[in-house]
């Protein structure tokens, strides 16, 4: 059973999605995974998130992530695909400059790296959306064009809603897309269902219902579903309950479809001709001989396992996740939830000026730098407080860590202060156990 079954009390959900893949010739099987942590987060498929998470201690504070920018931007505007989605997170103000990363920068590189669009007949995508999905008004804004995506407004007579379809390449690595088809964490994206799945030619699926806004200051919900097929397609249909994706209207109390009809449409047979339209992606430049080499990274549960074993005594972990260098936890001391999160990184050292260049530093006799900083959550609930230890070696080695006073960002404080005193998460960031995980 997959762990994020259990937003649904009622089952309704996941059975709906099983009679519609049943229905059309499919078995709805849940991916059967093993080794999913406690609150849903699965192994080795949170790239975006942590890289969306990892490069700045500003984008540590993200505040909640809507459904379009946790799954690589909208569908209606459409984005990135999931291998080339944002490295780091909008800088929220007042928090530490954007640092340099090991990917690709600058336009030449970004030149280089970007697939070939296809040329496909934007009238055939709107034929295809129109045959799969129920009868109903669709206004499109031209079809005369060609490309790989196309948003509409779709009226079957209970209010105009918006919706869009995403045909893509995943990417090159063996992992490319899997992401696009994980269920996010509630402690950074709020969505009321999320369900995945598998269907019987061995394409992975995702339906998620959640918002356009993590902290609702509309009432635009947004659900879309994701199919990532065995050759590496992604199929990704959005809808919502307003005739825009953001800034409408709202015209009814859900988007048109239900699950069982997104479902059924990103899993239509009629998008094969389409998809293998796209042009492969383009060959990765060589990098040439003396190029610098690449900061080691942490893989694997080491950050999430050395954070829990570095609590202080007397809290409650309620909830769990994270992989590779970034990893949280949601703890309680009888007073309150509390989440607590770190980044552990190599390879820093470039931004050390940015990061540690003013605010409350000081510089241990080893030569670490320490920030401390306290400030109101970033686009969070009513009342939250950030605080966090930033710390970084001489060789560019950085820890940072945060604590709050929720147990989920974008939801008000459920206590006065975080769990854990300042002292305490600059003890937790100094500690050496942290340079001892693995890396490579």
């Amino acid at each position: 059973m997959s762990q994020h079954e259990h937003h649904d009390p009622e089952g309704g959900f996941a059975d709906e999605l099983g009679s519609a893949l049943r229905s059309t010739g499919e078995s709805f099987g849940l991916d059967g995974r093993p080794e999913l942590v406690s609150g849903g987060l699965a192994r080795g498929r949170r790239r975006l998130l942590r890289r969306r998470l990892a490069v700045t201690g500003g984008a540590l504070a993200l505040a909640g992530i809507g459904i379009g920018g946790v799954y690589a931007g909208s569908v209606l505007t459409p984005g990135k695909s999931a291998e080339k989605a944002s490295v780091a997170a909008p800088k929220p103000h007042g928090s530490p400059t954007a640092a340099p990363t090991a990917e690709p920068s600058g336009e030449a590189a970004a030149d280089s790296l970007k697939p070939g669009m296809a040329e496909i007949p934007l009238s055939q995508i709107a034929d295809v959306l129109k045959a799969n999905t129920p009868a109903g008004q669709w206004r499109f804004d031209g079809l005369d064009g060609t490309g790989q995506a196309l948003g509409g407004v779709y009226d079957d007579g209970r209010g105009e809603a918006a919706v869009g379809i995403s045909l893509s390449r995943a990417g090159r690595g063996p992992d490319a897309g899997l992401d696009m088809v994980t269920c996010p964490e509630q402690a950074y994206v709020p969505y009321d269902r999320c369900v995945e799945g598998r269907t019987a030619d061995g394409s992975r699926v995702m339906v998620i219902e959640g918002y356009e806004y993590p902290d609702k200051r509309e009432e635009t919900k947004s659900w879309r579903a994701v199919l990532l097929t065995k050759d590496g397609f992604l199929v990704d249909a959005s809808e919502y309950n307003a005739p825009a994706e953001k800034g409408g209207t709202i015209t009814r109390e859900d988007p048109p479809f239900t699950a069982t009809q997104l479902k059924k449409l990103v899993a239509a047979e009629a998008w094969r001709p389409l998809l293998r339209q796209i042009p492969p992606l383009p060959t990765a430049p060589a990098q040439p001989g003396n190029a610098p080499k690449a900061p080691p990274r942490i893989t694997g549960n080491g950050v999430q396992n050395t954070l829990r074993a570095l609590l202080p005594k007397g809290l409650t972990v309620t909830d769990k996740g994270g992989e590779g260098e970034f990893a949280f936890v949601v703890v309680d001391d009888g007073k309150g939830k509390s989440l607590v999160q770190v980044n552990v990184q190599y390879g820093m050292g470039g931004a050390s000026g940015d990061l540690f260049g003013s605010g409350d530093v000081t510089t241990l006799p080893d030569g670490r730098k320490v920030k401390l900083t306290q400030q109101p959550g970033e686009k969070g609930g009513e009342g939250v407080v950030w605080w966090t230890a930033d710390t970084m070696t001489r060789a560019g080695f950085r820890v940072v860590v945060s604590a709050f006073n929720t147990g989920a960002q974008h939801e008000a404080a459920t206590r006065a202060e975080p769990a854990l005193t300042m002292e305490q998460l600059k003890t937790i960031a100094l500690d050496p156990k942290w340079a001892k995980i693995p890396a490579k």
